[in-house]
């Protein structure tokens, strides 16, 4: 069992569902987010459900670089880490070259510069003890090119699939784990002004079938099982004509 767990982005979404999951589970955690006031409640929540776990809180911007060193370094000696879950995202963006470039630079900094940050800070504490397991939260939407707001959106996920790919083929067969995490369509903070739809799965159950993948340590899992096994591959093949009127 990876008994001790950091989870980035956790003040909110699937980042803090996932903490109440693995908490239940049994797991001590060390958790990360900027806004420091929804970290303490979060671990006031957890240390009164579950008194014998040990829940740590660091706050973190993890554009922040320097500082994502430091805090993993730091949380790795108080609770040396087994698993890291490199989580922290955002959602913004608009159509390429409608005057919003700040929104979509800021997408890409946090969804795959500083996602690069954080798995090269894991990685170091990992082949320092030669054991480990990473695990990368990508999207369904890394599948194809998606178009208008979540173009960018869509091509941060796809590299950070693609890096943690490079990574689970330097390290096979090595006793450092690497896992890909391809959400659906799953109700976060991320979507909450988007009208319920047949295909979206509530926080819950969906965060259920990501903790599953990741506590079986899959490489590559796209969750829940339905309807996001059978969509990914009709996204991946589908004609861009057919594509287009699908999404």
């Amino acid at each position: 069992m990876r008994r001790n767990i950091l989870i980035t982005g956790a003040s909110s979404g699937l980042g803090e569902e996932m903490a109440r999951q693995f908490a239940a589970k049994g797991h001590n955690l060390a958790l990360t987010a900027r806004r420091e006031d929804r970290l303490k409640a979060l671990q006031a929540e957890l240390t009164a459900a579950y008194p014998d776990a040990t829940v740590l809180i660091h706050p973190l911007d993890v554009n922040d670089h320097d500082a994502v060193f430091e805090t993993f370094r730091t949380i790795d000696a108080e609770l040396p880490l087994d698993r890291i879950i490199v989580n922290a995202g955002i959602g913004k963006g608009a159509p390429l070259g409608t005057g919003r470039f700040d929104a979509n630079l800021i997408t890409a900094q946090t969804n795959f510069t500083a996602v690069l940050a954080q798995a090269e800070a894991a990685l170091e504490l990992f082949r320092a003890k030669n054991n480990g397991h990473l695990v990368f939260i990508s999207s369904v939407a890394a599948v194809r090119g998606m178009p208008k707001s979540v173009t960018t959106y869509a091509a941060t996920k796809a590299a950070v699939a693609t890096l943690a790919e490079g990574l689970r083929l330097e390290l096979l067969g090595k006793p450092i784990k690497v896992s890909t995490i391809f959400p659906g369509y799953i109700r976060s903070e991320l979507n909450e002004h988007v009208a319920k739809t047949p295909l979206i799965v509530d926080t819950v159950p969906g965060v259920r079938a990501m903790v599953a993948a990741i506590e079986a340590e899959k490489a590559k899992a796209f969750v829940p099982f339905w309807p996001w096994v059978p969509m990914a591959r009709i996204l991946e093949y589908a004609p861009l004509p057919l594509l287009k009127r699908m999404i």
